[in-house]
């Protein structure tokens, strides 16, 4: 998908190799109707370029697409993308497409590659319609339009899979991009909500010793340190993917260790490694 000024970044050439995929799956499907979608065409937020077959396939290995998932392709024209999430990964997927006579197609597609019971498009606005069950979201639309749909994906289950055909989301910075012929694929992994104070309780099972941990947070980006109460040490390496937490610091003992836990709401928990034996923590948010 892109929109009216798409046309600034789409050269002649892609226009054209666009043009003549977008033709030649509707030929092999035989499956047009009455309507045929022509690239550029208007839409309500943005115009109709397809994305290149090669490219969705790409775009679905990045978000390590499989039959457990709940793919969700925002603004889905002739549904490529939620037909090859069903057909090449098994997942089950669903388009959510404006204009009704896409959606016909797009349907018709999908019953034409045997995939109509796992890979559904529906008509609706992007920005209204609930796709917050999604493990999987795809896109292509211009920044402003990935911009405003931001909040929503950030919102979305730690973990979830944001894939974006061309276009990026500000300063939220991609954590892999992949390119095939040229064409970029971004993509994001939604990270848990981690900024502020924790209480950690670290044991062995026979003893335990508490301290405190700050966590600052841009998006996925976390920075932090620890107090020990007459000590207090920045954090080394965090990172954060999704609901997966990771950072080193250098303990009361002046041992190295390395925290590993799983976030869940206002808790996380995991293990300790790195020198000395291997411990349990448990962190709960306060204030």
């Amino acid at each position: 998908m892109g929109s009216k000024g798409i046309l600034r970044f789409v050269t002649a050439a892609i226009f054209a190799t666009a043009s003549a995929l977008s033709c030649s799956a509707l030929a092999q499907g035989g499956t047009a109707g009455s309507f045929t979608p022509s690239v550029g065409q208007e839409g309500k937020d943005v115009i109709w370029v397809p994305t290149p077959p090669e490219l969705v396939r790409r775009m679905l290995q990045l978000a390590q697409t499989t039959s457990k998932d709940y793919v969700v392709d925002l603004g889905a024209g002739d549904g490529r993308i939620a037909i090859a999430a069903a057909k090449q990964f098994g997942a089950r997927a669903m388009g959510i497409e404006y204009n009704p006579d896409m959606v016909t197609l797009a349907n018709r597609e999908a019953t034409a590659a045997g995939v109509s019971a796992k890979a559904k498009i529906v008509q609706g606005d992007i920005f209204e319609k609930d796709f917050s069950d999604a493990s999987v979201v795809t896109m292509y639309l211009l920044t402003q339009l990935n911009l405003k749909l931001r909040p929503r994906l950030l919102d979305m289950r730690p973990g979830t899979r944001l894939v974006a055909h061309q276009f990026g989301m500000g300063d939220w910075q991609p954590d892999e991009t992949s390119y095939v012929e040229g064409r970029p694929a971004h993509l994001w992994i939604v990270p848990a909500k981690v900024a502020g104070n924790w209480k950690v309780r670290v044991t062995d099972g026979v003893r335990s010793r508490e301290f405190s941990l700050q966590l600052e947070q841009t998006f996925q980006k976390v920075t932090g340190s620890a107090d020990f109460g007459k000590m207090n040490t920045s954090l080394r390496d965090a990172r954060l993917q999704g609901g997966l937490l990771r950072f080193v610091l250098t303990d009361a003992d002046g041992l190295l260790r390395e925290y590993s836990g799983v976030v869940s709401g206002d808790t996380i928990s995991g293990s300790v490694g790195g020198a000395g034996p291997r411990l349990r923590w448990q962190a709960v948010k306060s204030g």
